[in-house]
């Protein structure tokens, strides 16, 4: 029962009803359109939002257990994807010396 009443929400209701507005936006979904050439699926948000409610309202076991499958879901989407640019472990050789300020000559 304690840990029914310890539990939260991985964010606040609000965020998600934030992220559902955003990906409704017409901005985002022309960028969304442009980039993936398909329209956004904002459903998940407005889902995750009507189960964090729930939590709030009666403590549902299932809303629980939604949310929590729909943030890990999203975090293991997150690691799919990695880095475009490597990160450096030690900085170039030279990085102390001025950079060069001359122009190429033509």
């Amino acid at each position: 029962m304690a840990d029914r009443e310890d539990w939260r929400p991985p964010r606040a209701c609000d965020d998600y009803w934030s992220e559902w507005k955003n990906c409704k936006s017409l901005r985002n979904r022309f960028h969304y359109y442009y980039t993936f050439g398909e329209m956004p699926s904002c459903q998940q948000w407005k889902t995750d939002y009507t189960a964090c409610r729930e939590w709030e309202k009666k403590h549902s076991p299932a809303a629980k257990e939604a949310l929590c499958r729909s943030e890990q879901s999203r975090l293991e989407e997150k690691k799919r994807h990695e880095p475009v640019w490597s990160l450096r472990r030690t900085p170039p050789n030279e990085w102390y010396l001025p950079l060069r300020s001359e122009k190429p000559k033509q």
